[in-house]
């Protein structure tokens, strides 16, 4: 693998490698990462899946502290290099996976996962100026930030196993009420919701 202009970031225990081509992983997303640790603790056997990876921060430091087999899936090919590059530095004792492709693409039909980990973009379209440094297709979600949160609905209603959660990461309480309809429709509801001082809010799903 190339690596253009690396940077490195200390991601609590773990290292982690990235470049301008794709999103610049941000400390307060550890909050993901350590409630699906927690959660871990006491969900049923089974892997994690992350949808949205980017680098592979959260779902790295998540299976750092509870060591399961990890699945993460990006639609960028450099993201995807990065978290291969990162799992492989942090000589978890379990297996990791990165799939590049749409979520829908690379997920058979018959896997499920103990815990799924969705990290989509949550800014609306007509933010992403605001945010010059990033690439657009990692944070443009959309005319109200939730066109690839949608996605990962269904998807999480496709593969999480029985007795599992899921951890979707937005940027507003509001965004998770906009939602309502959705899980409806997917048959999930939000059992949990934990805001992050700056920004950001990780809502837990089960069926």
């Amino acid at each position: 693998m190339t690596l253009a202009q690396v940077k490195s970031m200390n991601f609590e225990k773990l290292t982690i490698q990235y470049d301008d081509r794709v999103l610049a992983p941000r400390e307060w997303t550890a909050l993901q990462s350590n409630w699906a640790a927690e959660l871990l603790q006491t969900l049923p056997p089974g892997p994690v899946l992350e949808l949205c990876s980017g680098v592979g921060h959260i779902g790295l430091l998540a299976v750092a502290q509870q060591p399961r087999d990890l699945v993460q899936v990006d639609l960028s090919e450099t993201a995807c290099e990065y978290a291969r590059a990162n799992a492989a530095a942090a000589a978890l004792p379990s297996e990791v996976e990165v799939r590049h492709g749409g979520m829908d693409d690379v997920l058979d039909p018959a896997e499920r996962f103990a815990l799924i980990i969705a990290d989509p973009p949550w800014l609306t379209t007509d933010r992403t100026p605001d945010f010059p440094e990033d690439p657009l297709f990692a944070v443009d979600g959309g005319s109200d930030g939730l066109a690839v949160a949608r996605t990962c609905l269904r998807v999480i209603a496709d593969h999480l196993d029985e007795g599992g959660s899921a951890l979707l990461q937005l940027g507003s309480t509001e965004q998770v009420r906009a939602l309502d309809e959705q899980l409806t429709a997917s048959a999930l509801r939000v059992v949990e919701t934990r805001a992050h001082r700056d920004r950001g809010v990780v809502a837990r799903l089960e069926p």
